[in-house]
């Protein structure tokens, strides 16, 4: 579940590996592009932690932050 703080969305990803973890960002790499919205995010072997804000919007949670962690959540379904 995505946590909302400090004005971000947040949530950790968990894999069985790096393999998993590195393919998983890669889906969400090409998805951020064609919303042109990226995350923030940090990877450790089989943990992703990304953090959504909307830097246009003076780094604010808005409904295009919301819409990106609907469709990561999506890649996993």
């Amino acid at each position: 579940m995505w946590k909302e703080e400090n004005n971000r969305l947040k949530k950790t990803f968990k894999f069985q590996d790096f393999q998993e973890a590195f393919a998983f960002m890669t889906r969400v790499a090409f998805l951020a592009e064609s919303q042109q919205h990226h995350p923030n995010w940090s990877n450790v072997y089989n943990t992703v932690e990304i953090e959504l804000t909307t830097h246009d919007a003076g780094n604010t949670v808005t409904d295009k932050d919301r819409q990106l962690a609907k469709a990561i959540d999506a890649i996993l379904a």
